[in-house]
């Protein structure tokens, strides 16, 4: 019984995401004509959506001067409001505002080199594999009790065609762990190389942002990244082949994920070992030259005041003598 009310109560938390997904799906679809019909120019906007644009129509509402600035009525402040509004940049996100333009295009620049070397996304190939190792083990199992109970009843026919089928089932179950390895191996390498970049990717982010807001007019390109593209649909077929056939060679598209493993860990031993020269050759490196960006804390802005407290009767008696003591002593 209360493996029946697990699967009862999983089953209609499954039935109620689904119904969820599906309003969210159709008040999107609802939502863009009825923004794009009442403010066409609002979402021509760079970085306002249909959720932001119906969000601002609904606080303007009749009333669009809801939503001016100070700057609009009074002239004099509107350098004083730019700034301040220059100053609202992401939670931990660098300050690029006196950076000149040459340095943020450097920047905006490396997030392709950086993107470049990363491992191939196979996190789906990698859950769809573990998915059939585990299968194929316990199909495996069920035929190797078929056979046995074919066996003791004595129908041998049977149980030889059970235990084939064992065997074939146990052949696909060591190619999914192979083809597992490669790819487990593959998603630590992406992580390590997240964990790597993600200060260099972060300010090249950071560095476009601020171009564009420097300079509303120009037209600059989308980041793109220069990740190796994931799996097509038939190598996907490959992963899983039927029960019939043989597990055969590992497919050359996975060799080549693994050749790339390994030759991961040399390049990033070798970022790693990187540094900044120094002008003077008898020195050293002046440091990492890619060094991690700790980023900013992200403590709320008002904070409370800090709880005051009193020493005890004990502590105020033994501060007391030991100025005593300092006083004899001059």
């Amino acid at each position: 019984m209360p493996g029946y009310a697990t699967r009862v109560a999983l089953r209609e938390l499954g039935r109620r995401a689904r119904f969820l997904d599906a309003q969210i799906e159709h008040l999107d679809e609802l939502i863009v004509p009825l923004v794009t019909a009442r403010a066409p120019g609002l979402l021509g906007l760079y970085g306002v959506g249909p959720d932001t644009a119906a969000l601002l129509l609904i606080a303007a509402g009749d009333h669009p001067q809801r939503l001016r600035s100070e700057a609009a009525a009074a002239p004099n402040l509107r350098a004083v409001w730019h700034e301040a509004f220059a100053a609202l940049r992401p939670a931990g996100s660098p300050d690029m505002r006196g950076m000149p333009d040459g340095t943020l295009l450097h920047l905006r620049d490396t997030y392709p080199i950086e993107t470049a070397w990363a491992p191939q996304y196979v996190g789906d190939q990698l859950r769809r594999v573990r998915a059939a190792a585990s299968d194929a083990h316990l199909a495996g199992l069920r035929a190797a009790a078929e056979a046995a109970a074919a066996r003791q009843r004595g129908d041998r026919d049977n149980a030889a065609r059970q235990q084939e089928l064992a065997g074939s089932y146990q052949a696909l179950h060591q190619a999914y762990r192979q083809r597992e390895e490669v790819f487990a191996a593959t998603m630590a390498d992406r992580a390590e190389w997240d964990a790597a970049t993600r200060a260099q990717r972060h300010l090249a982010v950071s560095a476009d942002a601020e171009l564009r807001r420097r300079h509303p007019g120009q037209h600059y390109p989308p980041l793109r990244s220069a990740e190796p593209q994931p799996a097509t649909d038939a190598q996907r077929d490959q992963l899983t082949p039927a029960v019939s056939q043989s597990p055969g060679e590992m497919p050359s598209w996975i060799k080549e994920v693994a050749a790339a493993h390994r030759t991961f860990a040399e390049r990033l031993t070798d970022r790693q070992s990187l540094g900044i020269p120094s002008h003077d050759p008898d020195c050293g490196d002046l440091g990492r030259a890619f060094p991690s960006w700790p980023g900013q804390g992200k403590d709320a802005i008002l904070q409370p005041p800090k709880p005051e407290i009193p020493p005890s009767a004990e502590v105020l008696q033994r501060a007391a003598g030991r100025d005593a003591d300092w006083e004899a002593a001059d």
